[in-house]
């Protein structure tokens, strides 16, 4: 497939001047910062937040090159993913009149951010087993067609997209191909990232939301070519990582030993619970799932549901999806969790 980045572009993008910073224009030692109008006599939070924080995360990239095995030039780092998302909008498809494609049932975001975006939502269903419909997707493709958003372990369903799937879509799909990887620490699956250099079209998407416990500073991790981070790099606002986020991240990174603990920890429990589970009768399936929730069929999933908020248990109902009619998706928690979760299904009737 000959891929060209420069016409899926958009043309205001192509000769956008992006804003230029203070940090940005300056490069090499310096003591005395009176540059960017911040306030020269500290914080009261900590002794240097009162400056800017560094607009690339260049620290922190370094860090998360070491770990994942890819170039810090090729990662891209966001206000969390729908950061990632909704750059991708805006840099690559033009209002009222381009198009993508998501394959429900999947992660909502996608949807909503082309919305917000005014672009137009093509759907392509999964199939039975919740896999992709590739010939669905391509017979889904026209000229104003620019990405396609693949999540992989997919949410709400838990499953991986079959590989081979990917790979003929990845050679085949005109557009570029958003794969969400937000849960791949949990999954079998080896991550797409390494295959940057043979796919000029991909952009991974991970977080250190789920895995790595860091929800609250909503950072979410982009992997592309040179080409497309700069295209990031270039319509982001330009301090979109704070500080905070920045250092906690970097401390989380050192503990790479306490993280795969956790993975290991999640994993047991679920098949745990899973097996728990299965034990009631109004229990009907409990999805395979290579993440660190379950989907899980009922027989009356509101009525579950209530009866599970009303003591303090929240779940996600779910039954309003494509294909996943009284399923709730219930996130492993603790041992102590997951026990209070089984003792609420006992007492359900």
């Amino acid at each position: 497939m000959n891929f060209d980045l420069n016409k899926l572009v958009r043309e205001n993008i192509k000769n956008l001047k992006p804003y230029s910073s203070a940090r940005h224009e300056f490069t090499g030692a310096a003591s005395v910062f009176l540059d960017a109008n911040e306030n020269p006599y500290g914080s009261t939070l900590a002794e240097d937040f009162n400056r800017y924080p560094d607009p690339l995360q260049w620290q922190l990239k370094f860090e998360i090159a070491k770990i994942k095995g890819v170039p810090a030039e090729n990662i891209f780092i966001g206000n969390g993913s729908d950061e990632v998302i909704d750059l991708a909008y805006r840099i690559f498809c033009n209002p009222g009149k381009d198009n993508v494609i998501v394959c429900p049932p999947t992660y909502g975001m996608y949807e909503v951010s082309g919305n917000i975006n005014d672009v137009e939502i093509r759907k392509v269903n999964l199939l039975e087993g919740f896999q992709l419909d590739t010939e669905g997707i391509m017979n889904a493709v026209d000229e104003n067609t620019k990405i396609l958003f693949i999540c992989s372990p997919n949410n709400p369903t838990g499953n991986n997209m079959n590989r081979p799937d990917v790979e003929f879509l990845l050679n085949n799909f005109p557009g570029l191909i958003l794969i969400d990887e937000a849960y791949i620490n949990y999954s079998r699956q080896k991550t797409f990232i390494q295959e940057l250099t043979e796919y000029p079209n991909i952009i991974v998407m991970q977080t250190l939301s789920k895995a790595w416990g860091l929800a609250a500073l909503r950072l979410g991790l982009g992997y592309a070519s040179l080409d497309i981070i700069d295209l990031f790099n270039k319509v982001k606002p330009p301090y979109n990582i704070n500080k905070a986020s920045q250092e906690l991240a970097l401390e989380a990174l050192a503990e790479t030993a306490q993280v795969n603990e956790w993975i290991k920890e999640t994993v047991a429990q679920k098949e745990w619970l899973a097996k728990e589970l299965a034990t009631f009768s109004f229990v009907k399936k409990i999805f395979p799932s290579d993440a660190n929730f379950l989907l899980v069929r009922v027989d009356d999933a509101n009525k579950l549901y209530d009866h599970l908020t009303s003591d303090g248990v929240i779940v996600r109902n779910r039954s309003k999806e494509y294909m996943c009619e009284n399923t709730l998706r219930i996130t492993i928690g603790t041992p102590e969790e997951d026990q209070k979760l089984i003792n609420l299904f006992k007492s359900y009737k």
